[in-house]
């Protein structure tokens, strides 16, 4: 890995450091915990990657003495040096991948259900179950922001934050439409049905990020909270829901039992939307050009299809067996492998198209 700068990283880490001994480090606790993340995510990337030295050598030793005796306790000894090597380099490229920009930050989630009413509505409960699940066995906090339930069942609309070390970074290839394929629980005929729900994924932005949102571009609105299945949260109205003039973005938020939390936490979406927004646009030459050979990846191209009658999973960016999955694992929250599949090839990608 050429872009691999050990030096560099470790300078990082002094700033940081030096960062967190100020006394009004934890005036801002957001931006003191933004710190921390970043300064923890490059810390473990530098460990890793000094264990894989260490590895290196011992092997490089044991090498040599097998050169000298052919014992099989060396060798047996070498085999499992060697796979237990593969699996930490595998672990470290992964944390090399994603220490870009914004990938320890926490994520913004937001999923939609396609055109087909009751049965998308059902299948987009189904996704955020899944996310909820692989959040919990990441050790991610969700906390739902909005939630709209289905007229009849499922979810109309949901946006949750996931908070957790490079929760962005993990589930930022999530972003786009999910495919499913079933037989109808609401059709009386037992007929096959296909269903449609997008996600959007968002890095979250705290005060870092210099995205101008002036008073009088904003329409606030106040309401009454209600929960997941319609139950009530409390009788004032806390729930608050921000339209920005310019853009025509709306975005609410019902979670916490102050309206002014509320506000704060709208105000992060709708500063997370607004930089996607601008960075969409100042990468757009450049993405139509690679869109030609490699696909849009936008939220009108489907990424993924959820096959339930044939018990699996492919991911439509992943090429050979390797693009399907088990779909009771995947829908169960088990995602580390589609994932860290989908990361590698990322790189892959990029590094052919360079």
């Amino acid at each position: 890995m050429s872009h691999f700068d050990l030096a560099q990283k470790k300078l990082k880490i002094e700033e940081l450091t030096a960062q967190t001994m100020q006394e009004d480090f934890w005036n801002d606790p957001q931006q003191a915990q933004t710190v921390i993340r970043r300064l923890n995510g490059i810390r473990e990337v530098v460990e890793n990657y000094e264990k894989l030295e260490a590895s290196l050598a011992n092997l490089e030793e044991s090498g040599e003495l097998l050169k000298e005796d052919m014992d099989e306790d060396i060798f047996t000894l070498c085999e499992e040096e060697y796979t237990q090597m593969e699996k930490d380099f595998e672990r470290f490229e992964i944390g090399v991948l994603l220490s870009h920009e914004y990938d320890q930050s926490n994520a913004i989630l937001e999923l939609h259900p396609g055109a087909g009413g009751t049965e998308s509505c059902d299948w987009c409960s189904m996704l955020y179950r899944m996310y909820s699940r692989y959040a919990e066995k990441k050790g991610f906090k969700v906390t739902v922001l909005d939630y709209l339930p289905g007229e009849e069942a499922g979810i109309k609309s949901v946006t949750m934050l996931v908070e957790g070390d490079k929760a962005y970074g993990y589930l930022k290839a999530e972003k786009g439409v999910h495919r499913l394929v079933r037989i109808s629980p609401f059709d009386s005929g037992g007929r096959r049905h296909t269903s449609f729900a997008s996600l959007d994924v968002m890095p979250q932005f705290n005060d870092e990020i210099e995205i101008e949102i002036r008073p009088e571009d904003l329409i606030v609105e106040t309401k009454r909270a209600s929960g997941a299945g319609g139950q009530h949260i409390n009788k004032t109205e806390s729930a608050v829901r921000l339209t920005h003039k310019p853009t025509g973005i709306v975005v609410e938020c019902q979670q916490e039992r102050s309206q002014f939390q509320n506000k704060d936490k709208a105000l992060c979406m709708l500063r997370a939307i607004l930089y996607k927004r601008k960075k969409e646009e100042t990468d757009s030459a450049r993405a139509s050009a690679r869109r030609l050979q490699v696909g849009s990846g936008d939220r009108s191209e489907k990424i993924r299809t959820y096959n339930f009658p044939q018990n699996r999973v492919t991911d439509h960016r992943l090429t050979g067996e390797s693009k399907n999955f088990n779909i009771a694992a995947v829908m169960n929250g088990d995602l580390d492998e589609l994932i860290d599949k989908l990361i590698l090839a990322e790189q892959t990608k990029l590094m052919e198209n360079a």
